[in-house]
């Protein structure tokens, strides 16, 4: 195999569609290294022997990282400029989860669907962006749930300010939680895409030839989102749904949407596309909401206060 000059890192990489990506990189003959992110080591090193064995490339690696803790993104952070893998070209910011039971929080008391989706995310890229090789790309996976335009059967996403989303009121005592949970899971999708070209702006504004880009991976039934869902619908959704996805154009398996993701690292056509949001391999527009400055502003500025991420790490 041709020998490896560039590392990408996948977060949520030992399941779904993070490790699918990881599989279409790791067997493509660019040469890739590729690492995978999560917070289980048993599932992170039992994916990468699997992925090693499906691929035929041994350079697949597993590091710990839990999105819930800013303290693991740093210690994530460090230990990777200390590694002697090859410079860093990409960077998949892909886990998330949806929390639909109750409210739960991070090991620094922000509700955990932002904590997770968004602000651990937000951490992790911004220590990582000077360790970058020029022509490096972001990827920031959100979702069409963001667009109220989409028929998704979700509810619309409610940006306010970073301080509520990551502090929220305590649901009323006729809250619909499963509703509410759900909300904040697009919010958290809308503000993935709000950094994402909030990210690119400031990096072209800077001169810095890193590529940022947004992804809908669209509907894939069967991957681990509906892990807090109830029985009866977590059962649909892992083996009802993935059947019905063969016969509908709609949904997507995650290797179909992994392989997509992958491309926007392989393909030469989009090897200077940044700014965008692609649904699967085409770009095209987000919601009309996604495209507002000042929320983006607003979001990046709060998210930076925070995470504490102190004036000597950014960029």
């Amino acid at each position: 195999m041709t020998a490896s000059n560039k590392s990408v890192i996948i977060t949520g990489g030992n399941a779904g569609l993070g490790y699918q990506t990881a599989k279409a990189l790791g067997q493509a003959k660019e040469g890739w290294t590729v690492v995978i992110a999560g917070r289980h080591e048993g599932k992170v090193q039992e994916a990468v022997a699997r992925l090693r064995r499906s691929t035929g490339n041994e350079r697949i690696y597993g590091l710990l990282l839990d999105l819930a803790s800013l303290a693991s993104v740093r210690e994530f952070a460090a230990a990777w400029k200390k590694s002697d893998h090859p410079r860093l070209k990409g960077l998949i910011c892909n886990a998330g989860l949806q929390v639909v039971s109750e409210t739960t929080y991070t090991q620094d008391g922000f509700e955990t669907t932002f904590g997770v989706n968004h602000l651990g995310h937000f951490l992790l890229a911004n220590l990582l962006i000077l360790l970058m090789s020029p022509a490096g790309q972001i990827v920031w996976v959100s979702s069409d749930t963001h667009d109220t335009t989409k028929k998704t059967g979700m509810p619309g996403p409610v940006y306010t300010d970073p301080q509520t989303l990551a502090f929220p009121q305590p649901y009323g005592k006729n809250a619909d939680l499963q509703h509410e949970g759900r909300v904040r899971y697009t919010a958290s999708k809308l503000c993935n895409i709000y950094t994402a070209y909030e990210m690119d702006r400031l990096l072209k504004r800077k001169n810095i030839p890193i590529r940022v880009n947004a992804f809908n991976p669209g509907m894939m039934p069967g991957s681990g989102l509906a892990r807090d869902y109830n029985p009866l619908m977590r059962f649909g959704w892992n083996y009802i749904l993935p059947i019905a996805a063969v016969f509908n154009r709609n949904m997507r398996t995650t290797k179909q949407s992994g392989n997509a993701l992958a491309k926007l690292f392989l393909d030469p056509s989009l090897s200077e596309v940044s700014g965008k949001y692609f649904d699967g391999t085409k770009p095209i527009r987000s919601s009309a909401d996604s495209y507002n400055v000042n929320k983006a502003q607003d979001l990046w500025e709060g998210s930076i206060r925070l995470t504490s991420l102190k004036p000597d790490e950014m960029w």
